[in-house]
């Protein structure tokens, strides 16, 4: 049957209507009144149920109250289709327009039905007991004292009794059938027609639609903008929309089926007789199975019974064939049909029945039913609720093997779980997740209660925090749930969960590093422990927190009111607040480096406040030397002890709690002051970065010092130097003594020299004194002034120049430790020159539309900020870069050049997108390509930032790209460019020349090669005998992953990876396919390295283990989790630690002794637990002898399009340079290039210079993938055709000379037909995501068809939408608590989104796309468009990025072979470090390795002439 059509009343019925309304009429006459009004406009089917009422009400078979309600409701409805804003359509809405809500207390009307019902089931069942089957009523006033009895979950508000209910419903036969009902969700699955309605009246046993709107309500739909602004009705009841397609009615029951007491009493259902005992056992409810049943609520509306329904005292009833308990047979034969039983006073569930199904159960007055087979009407709801408890299932299994899980992880294993058979849903997608959120987490939430309080309740895991703020799931309601008295039965009975076995096993450890994890730290834990044991509050609002003490449970026994010691101090276990604990979870992992308190690095020298002490001066001996007014000694006695030059001091602080400074005395005099010394302070282990982790007795040298009056001196201190022992190298594993020296309060020693501001240890300087200054050279003056040497520039090399009086020439300058002549190209920043032409900048639009219709658009609002995500529109400028053409100074009035301020003279380079033609042209020129120009500028040479190579093309003896790939800093240019002709032209001759005329080699001005080599003569002279040929370090790569680092060591040509250790699988396969000279280690790194500790050659697969010496480089990120937060360590978080793969991975390290040591991590690992993890690692490289630094780095500032910061922690042996960070070679985002940690309130960087400069410009999205082929959700093909040519500089350097060009794993996740739908409604512009999806119904791929979301609550935040509409989807949105009815499924719009997004940041990005000319988000090991990083669509085409994306993303070559499922593909890129940034770090640790064999060089040629000389 059509939808009716609205009703046509005249204006004057419509006038008398609404003074009806507002007059004060008896509900009688009211609804008289009306009727007479309308009577003849009303449409036939209503006409003729008006009819059998009133014969109905005339044969008195309904009362008269009865007859009124049925008319009042049958009139709503029709003047409720006639028009939306009408007060009376509104009576049938229960939650009239957000104002009422939660459990129906309904006045009048409900109590004339509750006793008719007691009157009904009274007349029916002579037999039924009253105190025990009489149902408790529903007014308000009998509320609080209805009997217990065993309706557990029919009661409102709280819930004082659990525990009582508990023990009634518990002495069940079988254990563990103590379930109970929790709030999951609604808004189902049915397929149904409209036809259906115009039925509905006929079925309708009894109606109570009393309950008329509040008088605020009223006003308010008066007001009300427009008919559609108020939501449409729901069922006071079931809370179904009435106008939802969905609501589907309950067909009837078949004519010879019985009420519940007839049922019961049927004999073909009789176990025994009467006066068996086999009742009691169960407090006399018998126990059935029912099959082909439907639940449905008093206006047969077929209803969920698991969607808090029953908790809120709707009367849900059931109709059914009931079969004995014995019968397993779901078929109808030898059962009884039965019709209306119930109301279900509550519904359980027990464990698995052995196979995947739980088994669920309804409680009512007189028995309980397990339910078999629903019938098909309700078969799709009842669906919905197994696939809900099997969902929870999955995910408590899961997240048991699986603790350190991501909600992408969770989302993967429900995509790919097969569910059972007997169950008749689809595959799972995040929509199913996110529907039964609530009722899974509070599954999670019951099983953590039924744990040990030692063990980490799943609840906090990272998968569980994130589903929690997603889908907005309240925590702690009162939880009786099916694991709680059986943990062991219920989910684990049937289906063994096994511990994975294959996790981490116990830490290996060497010898040292083992003392140093565990005697030296363990007193501070406990320390901590004690400490921070103060701070738990819980949250009060939960159900948990209002409950009180259960009694029974070990807390509460230790608890004193309890009878107990009181000593525990637990809370009871029944009580512990969720809330509390996902929220210390999350704050663990809030950090935000921009916040940190930043304090200025200050010297420590000007901070020392020391004492003068009253003690005896003498000099020993003569003076040694003297100059000017001061005369040097040699000794000096203090106190009658005997200090000479060289010997070590302690000097006190005026603050007594401070302890003794400690300095070696470089020098002592007397002049005009008095007796004096020049203190070289130490600085003790503690005032480093290692802070309170550091041997107490340990010192470091820094170049801090000052001259003193000796009387400050306290006493002479023994500091001796430590060197590494000769055989250092071997010495690994050892047993050494944690102590170093003993300590008899005046003895300290120090091996390293320490670089305060950028937290270094290294070697020691090697400072010999020439003979004539012995008795006064100080270290670190001297290289203190040195360092302010190099920062004022030099000019050397005066050239003649007659022709101009103003300036002085010079054909050199000197500056921050490089020379620069003229034809050098110079790197200057940004800001150091303009360029004639003012580029086509791209503006600083904002991307907000205004006029956007509020109606299709209802999200829109929430996108008030004008920043985008991974957009590069702040990145700064890339360096300037000119060519010297003079180096002077102007000449003062005397004809003195003033050499104070060298200048500089330089032609302008232009980059492509310097020209007038953009940005644009930058995308398809080589990225290191410039265009020479004759415009010329002066600059300061303080301005400078470094130097470069910059030659002309043709005059290169090698290709522009092995020439560009030759070495860093390398430009080139093949043309000029006139900026006021806008032309590109040949380059003039002297920009050809001029590079070879500073460097006074003029060869022939002919073109070709020995032009070519001419320019390049000058350095290779010099360097060509120094430059050895660096070796490749052996390197073994633990946590290797599918071999990233390896990659960018392997580019840079510093190693070759001989060995790996990849414990997953794919992971190890994808290493071996790049690398088929590696071996591979596949299992735990622990057990490996006992083999080695234990004198085995080989692994149980006969692989050869690499030996003591072996191993020259070890690289590798070992992963955290288990103590990845912020907070302090406590007892449990550092046992975890201690036996981390950290602790494993130093233990490697010190057992090989490896030249050089890289451990890469998550920016946030130098500050987990308070930076504790990155002291203590430090900590045991210091002991071990390593120099060694750390820093984070931004991998888009080295040449990918992607935001991923990293922590780096670098060591290099005795004896070899400790590598420096790479200066960054691109520009980047600024707001991503926060790189500095502050460590106990001390803030260090990394010793980068240039800052957030870059010699490039960034790499965008459009860079790494324009130029890949389209494909659609769901790409399956691995290996395709490129179909083009490269576009980009980053394109044709990532595929790399194939010969014959392949593309593969070119292949994307296939999202769901939800998902895919609503890709294809995000919009292409920059910046889109979730809140510019349409409010409209669609089609999706499956056939399906999504609905409207809808907006029925008004929101206390955001107001209402500029039309009026309500904003809110929840009853939350107003403050109130959530309600489980208000949750919607099957929107374009993903409802909670908007349920919680005010809570976070409205979700920006999720279902985001990338934006052409930004980059990626740090690329994630699963892309979901809701996970956490929700940045993952394609930026035209609908569906998420390729695994080929994601490789590009991180810099892989297009060659690189990943290895699995896409899944696993996925992972194993998103887990890498990119290769750029490794290569990046490799060429650093060449250019130690090079200098270092420089030096050994140099010394050995000494060596040679001494040799000669002596001959």
């Amino acid at each position: 049957m059509p939808a009716k059509t609205s009703l046509s009343l005249p204006e004057d019925v419509r006038k008398r209507l609404q003074v009806l309304d507002e007059d004060g009429f008896s509900d009688e006459d009211h609804v008289k009144e009306k009727l007479r009004l309308v009577q003849d406009f009303l449409h036939v089917d209503a006409q003729d149920q008006l009819t059998s009422l009133e014969e109905k009400m005339k044969s008195s078979e309904i009362s008269m109250e009865i007859y009124i309600s049925k008319v009042k409701s049958l009139l709503g409805k029709e003047l409720n289709l006639e028009n939306g804003s009408h007060v009376d359509g509104m009576e049938k809405n229960g939650k009239t327009n957000g104002f009422t809500n939660g459990s129906h207390k309904d006045e009048d009307g409900e109590d004339v039905t509750m006793d008719m019902h007691e009157e009904e089931e009274a007349v029916k069942s002579p037999t039924a007991p009253k105190g025990k089957g009489g149902r408790r009523s529903k007014a308000n006033s009998d509320n609080k004292k209805s009997p217990v009895s065993t309706r557990v979950t029919r009661n409102s508000g709280k819930q004082p009794t659990i525990l009582s209910m508990f023990s009634k419903v518990q002495k069940r036969k079988s254990e563990d059938l103590n379930g109970e009902a929790t709030n999951g969700q609604n808004e189902l699955k049915k397929e149904e027609d409209d036809a259906e309605e115009s039925r509905e009246e006929k079925r309708l046993k009894v109606d109570s639609s009393d309950n008329a709107a509040p008088e605020e309500s009223k006003s308010e739909m008066i007001k009300s903008v427009s008919a559609a602004k108020t939501p449409p009705p729901k069922c006071p009841d079931c809370r179904q929309y009435l106008d939802d397609s969905d609501l589907k009615f309950f067909q009837g029951d078949p004519d010879n089926a019985l009420d519940e007491p007839e049922m019961l009493t049927d004999e073909r259902l009789s176990l025994f007789d009467s006066n068996e005992d086999g009742f009691e056992s169960y407090e006399d409810l018998p126990q059935h199975k029912i099959t082909n049943f439907s639940v449905y609520d008093k206006r047969g509306h077929l209803c969920p019974f698991d969607s808090g329904l029953i908790e809120k005292n709707v009367e849900l009833y059931f109709s059914c064939v009931v079969k004995p308990i014995y019968d397993d047979n779901p078929c109808l034969d030898g059962g009884v049909p039965a019709k209306k039983l119930g109301p279900i006073n509550a519904w359980w569930i027990t464990g698995f029945d052995g196979g995947e199904k739980a088994l669920i159960g309804f409680t009512t007055a007189f028995a309980d039913y397990i339910l078999m087979q629903p019938s098909e009407e309700y078969a799709p709801i009842f669906a919905l609720m197994q696939e809900k408890i099997y969902m929870s299932k999955i995910v408590v299994e899961f997240l048991q093997k699986n603790p350190d899980a991501t909600y992408e992880d969770l989302l993967n294993k429900i995509e790919t779980t097969v569910p059972p058979a007997g169950l008749n849903f689809n595959c799972f997608t995040e929509d199913t997740l996110l529907r039964h959120a609530q009722f899974v987490v509070e599954q999670v939430e019951s099983y953590d209660e039924a744990g040990d309080s030692d063990e980490q309740p799943i609840i906090v895991t990272p998968c569980m925090r994130d589903l929690i703020k997603l889908a907005g799931v309240t925590l702690g309601k009162s939880m009786l749930l099916y694991w709680r008295a059986a943990r062991r039965q219920a989910i684990r009975h049937p289906t063994k969960i096994e511990k994975d076995s294959k996790g981490p096993t116990k830490a290996t450890t060497t010898k040292l590093v083992y003392q140093i994890f565990d005697t030296f730290f363990s007193d501070q834990i406990e320390q901590n422990d004690k400490e921070s044991g103060v701070k738990r509050h819980r949250c009060g609002v939960c159900e948990v927190c209002q409950s009180p003490d259960c009694g029974k449970c070990t807390a509460c026994k230790d608890m004193i009111k309890f009878g107990g010691s009181g000593k525990s101090k637990q809370a009871c276990k029944q009580r512990r607040c969720p809330n509390l604990a996902v929220k210390e979870a999350e704050d663990d992992e809030n950090i935000e480096e921009e916040d940190v308190p930043v304090e200025k690095t200050k010297k420590v020298a000007s901070a020392k406040r020391k004492k003068q002490t009253q003690c005896k001066l003498t000099w020993i001996g003569e003076p040694v030397q003297t100059e000017g007014k001061k005369q040097y000694y040699k000794k000096v006695s203090v106190n009658d002890e005997v200090l000479e030059v060289g010997d070590c001091v302690s000097v006190s602080s005026e603050d007594p709690s401070i302890p003794l400074y400690l300095a070696r005395i470089t020098s002592l005099w007397e002049d005009a002051s008095g007796k004096m010394f020049h203190a070289h302070w130490f600085l003790r282990g503690i005032h480093t970065v290692l802070g309170e982790s550091s041997d107490p007795l340990e010192l470091v040298i820094v170049d801090e010092c000052e001259d003193m009056l000796l009387n400050y001196v306290q006493g002479k201190v023994n500091v001796t130097y430590k060197p590494p022992s000769n055989n250092w190298f071997m010495e690994g594993g050892m047993d050494v003594d944690l102590k170093v020296i003993d300590d008899d309060g005046k003895s300290f020693f120090y091996q390293f020299w320490y670089d305060t501001e950028f937290a270094r240890f290294e070697t020691p300087p090697k400072t010999t004194p020439s003979e004539d200054c012995k008795f006064k050279f100080c270290g670190s003056c001297d290289r203190t002034k040195e360092r302010e040497r190099q920062e004022i520039p030099q000019a050397f090399e005066p050239l003649e120049n007659e022709d101009n009086d103003s300036k002085a020439l010079y054909a050199l300058a000197c500056f921050k430790g490089e020379q620069f002549r003229v034809g050098d190209g110079i790197y200057l920043p940004p800001e150091g020159f303009n360029f004639s032409v003012k580029p086509a900048s791209p503006v600083k639009r904002s991307h907000r539309k205004e006029d956007v219709d509020e109606e299709l658009y209802p999200e829109y609002y929430r996108k008030s900020s004008d920043y985008i995500k991974g957009s590069n529109l702040d990145a700064p400028e890339p360096f300037r870069i000119g060519r010297i053409k003079e180096i002077f100074c102007h000449r003062r009035s005397n004809g003195k050049p003033d050499m104070s301020e060298v200048k500089l003279r330089l032609y302008k380079f232009y980059r492509p997108e310097n020209t007038h033609k953009g940005v644009k042209a930058s995308y398809h020129t080589d990225i290191n390509q410039l265009y020479w120009s004759d415009e010329e500028v002066t600059v300061s040479m303080s301005e400078v930032l470094g130097r470069c190579q910059v030659e002309y093309g043709e005059d290169l003896n090698e290709s522009v790209q092995d020439y560009s790939s030759g070495g860093p800093d390398r430009f080139y240019f093949l043309e000029a460019y006139n900026a006021k002709s806008k032309s590109f032209e040949d380059p003039p001759n002297h920009a050809r020349s001029s590079v070879h005329k500073g460097k006074g080699k003029g060869k022939g001005k002919g073109k070709g090669k020995g032009k070519a080599s001419a320019a390049q003569e000058p350095q290779e002279t010099q360097t060509e005998p120094q430059a050895p040929k660096v070796p490749k370090y052996r390197t073994l790569d633990v946590f290797s992953g599918c071999g990233g680092l390896s990659e960018g060591f392997h580019q840079a040509g510093i190693s070759e990876t001989l060995w790996a250790i990849e414990m997953w699988e794919p992971a190890a396969q994808a290493f071996r396919l790049n690398n088929p000279g590696t071996t591979v280690f596949t299992e735990d790194c622990n057990i490996l390295l006992k083999l080695v500790m234990s004198g085995e050659k080989t692994n149980s697969l006969g692989q050869k283990l690499p030996q003591k010496g072996d191993v020259e480089m070890l690289c590798g990120g070992p992963p955290c989790q288990g103590f990845s937060g912020m907070n302090r360590f406590n007892s449990r978080t550092y046992s975890k630690f201690k036996n981390s793969l950290v602790v494993s991975y130093l233990s490697y390290c010190d057992y090989y002794r490896p030249k050089f040591f890289l451990l890469e991590n998550v920016r946030n690992f130098v500050s987990f637990k308070n930076s504790m993890v990155l002291k203590l690692t430090l900590r045991c490289l210091v002991r071990m002898g390593y120099q060694c630094t750390f820093g984070v780095l931004q991998a888009g500032q080295y040449g990918v399009a992607q935001t991923r910061r990293r922590a780096i922690i670098l060591a290099a042996a005795p004896g070899e340079k400790l590598p420096r960070y790479p200066e960054p070679l691109h520009v980047f985002a600024p707001r991503a290039c926060s790189l500095s940690v502050v460590v106990d309130e001390k803030k260090y960087v990394s010793n980068v210079t240039r800052g957030n400069g870059g010699i490039y410009r960034t790499i965008t999205v459009r860079d790494t993938m324009s130029d890949l082929p389209e494909i659609r959700n769901g790409a399956a093909a691995l290996e395709i055709s490129y179909n083009g040519e490269p576009q980009s500089w980053f394109q044709r350097q990532i595929r790399g000379t194939q010969y014959q060009p392949i593309l593969r794993d070119h292949i994307c996740k296939d999202m769901s037909a939800l998902v895919e739908g609503r890709m294809r409604h995000i919009p292409l512009a920059p910046g889109s995501d979730w809140r510019d999806l349409p409010n409209i119904e669609v089609r999706l791929k499956d056939g399906t068809m999504t609905k409207k979301l809808r907006y029925t609550h008004s929101d206390k935040k955001n107001g209402r939408s500029s039309t009026g509409a309500l904003r809110g989807v929840c009853t939350c949105a107003g403050g109130k608590p959530c309600d489980p009815a208000d949750r919607q499924f099957n929107t374009l719009i993903p409802w909670c989104l908007p349920h919680t997004g005010n809570r976070h940041n409205h979700w920006a990005g999720l279902y985001g796309r990338l934006e052409w000319d930004g980059f990626f988000s740090t690329t994630v090991t699963n892309p979901e468009p809701m996970g956490k990083q929700g940045r993952v669509l394609h930026p035209e085409q609908h569906r998420v990025v390729s695994v080929r994306e994601c490789a590009r993303s991180q810099g892989f070559p297009d060659t690189y072979r990943f290895f699995g499922n896409i899944l696993d593909k996925h992972r194993q890129v998103g887990n890498a470090v990119p290769p750029p940034l490794s290569r990046a770090i490799g060429l650093e640790l060449k250019k130690c390795v090079m200098e270092r064999m420089k030096e050994e060089q140099a010394t050995e040629n000494i060596k040679q002439e001494k040799m000669e000389v002596s001959d």
